[in-house]
């Protein structure tokens, strides 16, 4: 296992993000703000600030159903910091942005336990508490879900 400040390959990234790599690339051609170091014979290395960007961008495309265009207005609005912390948090809903809108304030939901009022979230669901696992299962068929969404509505 690599140290977390270490640099990560694409295939590493990609396995990480259980996303191809040519998917990586063509992110790369859409969001300016996504600068892999390149070394000899092309090769991508990722650094750690690239790999949040690339999960936030991720959840806000596959998890939270954005299109490319809205994220693209979200990092120009919101900046990059408030994407990266969408991927280091998991949520949109635990990054804020403070007045001035440079550095992102992030609460992690399992710091704030559970929400007031019986338990129930601003959906109107209940709150789970789920194990790291559950949650990364949960996330993952999620994603399944949105990607298999967009396939469908890019079909039709």
């Amino acid at each position: 296992m690599k140290a977390p400040d270490a640099f990560r390959t694409i295939s590493e990234v990609a396995g990480d993000l259980d996303l191809p790599q040519h998917v990586l690339r063509f992110w790369e051609t859409r969001f300016r703000q996504i600068h892999p170091m390149k070394r000899g014979g092309g090769r991508r290395y990722y650094r750690p600030d690239d790999v949040d960007l690339l999960r936030g961008i991720r959840l806000l495309l596959y998890g939270e159903g954005f299109t490319i265009k809205g994220v693209q207005r979200l990092l120009k609005e919101k900046g990059i910091g408030f994407v990266t912390a969408v991927g280091q948090t998991g949520s949109v809903e635990t990054v804020t942005l403070d007045e001035t809108g440079n550095e992102a304030d992030v609460k992690a939901a399992s710091q704030s336990g559970p929400a007031p009022g019986g338990g129930a979230s601003k959906g109107g669901s209940a709150s789970l508490n789920l194990s790291k696992s559950g949650q990364r299962q949960l996330k993952g068929a999620l994603s399944q879900l949105m990607e298999a969404k967009r396939l469908l509505d890019q079909a039709r």
